[in-house]
């Protein structure tokens, strides 16, 4: 009995020592520092934000990063992975980028004051590809619309970024940062001309 009660502790210390010597886990985030993005250089804007969570393949919104292989092959890396479920962290990235872009606040999450114009904006990510060593391509769709407004119809916008990404998986997601930022630009114009002209056209083509 004593034999294999010894034979059990030593194959758990050895299954103990194995994950001990696994690879790893590396994390990221979306999050750009703040010393990365360059101060605004127009005039505040007269309206608040009110991001809404962002909708996005289910392939992609999860806590492991999600890269491409060739045309049709996907790798699913448990070792790489993002701070929180990737639509969490998009979110949170274009928040910030636009926050500081307008800058103004946003409003998500917070007890809402009355008066004051608020711009709703609704992300649908179509497609976030990544290779590795090569580059990131996102393709999205937004929709913005102030709160309250009957008169008005949303703007609907859509764009296609293409990033080059060479290097490993910190480049990639340096990559993927720089994406959300041109995103964020292209939002942030179709909000200042939104604001000003609820008819105007999307300032992607």
């Amino acid at each position: 009995m004593n034999r294999f009660l010894s034979w059990g502790l030593l194959t758990a210390c050895g299954l103990g020592l194995a994950g001990c010597a696994s690879s790893p886990v590396h994390y990221y985030t979306l999050m750009a520092p703040a010393s990365a993005s360059s101060a605004p250089n127009k005039p505040p804007v007269a309206f608040r934000l009110e991001v809404l969570p962002v909708g996005m393949p289910v392939l992609i919104d999860r806590q492991a990063l999600v890269v491409r292989q060739g045309e049709n092959g996907v790798a699913i890396l448990d070792s790489e992975r993002w701070t929180a479920p990737f639509s969490d962290e998009l979110r949170d990235a274009l928040s910030s980028n636009l926050a500081r872009k307008l800058a103004t606040q946003d409003l998500a999450g917070l007890p809402r004051a009355k008066g004051g114009r608020v711009l709703r904006v609704k992300l649908q990510v179509r497609r976030l590809d990544a290779w590795l060593g090569q580059q990131v391509q996102l393709e999205a769709d937004w929709t913005l619309s102030f709160a309250g407004d009957t008169t008005n119809s949303p703007l609907t916008c859509r764009a296609q970024f293409d990033v080059a990404a060479p290097g490993s998986y910190p480049q990639l997601v340096s990559a993927q940062q720089h994406a959300i930022t041109l995103l964020a630009e292209g939002i942030a114009a179709d909000a200042r001309n939104f604001a000003d002209s609820p008819r105007t056209a999307c300032s992607t083509p």
